[in-house]
């Protein structure tokens, strides 16, 4: 009976749909770089900010968001959209403002 408890809560703490970014830089198929909208409703990616360990380092650039990590935030024509959440993410990202890509 204690085992199953300690299972349950160990599930509800860490979910199994974080971190399930590959190593090709992609999520489901979608590529984790280009140009993101930030959404409330509808996301291709609900994302969490956090400060230690992220599935994904993220880079916001102006122009060329070509490689993997680096987003270009725009409000048509998007790549991905993204919703922030604080539970239960698909992703969790760190802002980084050099080397973005997968940890």
């Amino acid at each position: 009976m204690k085992k199953k408890i300690i299972i349950l809560i160990f599930a509800i703490l860490f979910p199994l749909s974080a971190g399930n970014v590959e190593t090709d830089c992609t999520f489901k198929g979608k590529k984790l770089y280009g140009k993101v909208q930030i959404v409330n409703s509808f996301p291709d990616i609900k994302v969490q900010v956090v400060d230690s360990f992220p599935d994904l380092k993220v880079q916001m650039v102006n122009s060329f968001p070509s490689s993997c990590g680096k987003w270009q935030s725009v409000t048509s024509f998007p790549d991905f959209k993204i919703q922030f959440v604080t539970s239960f993410p698909d992703i969790k990202i760190k802002y980084e403002s050099s080397f973005p890509g997968v940890p």
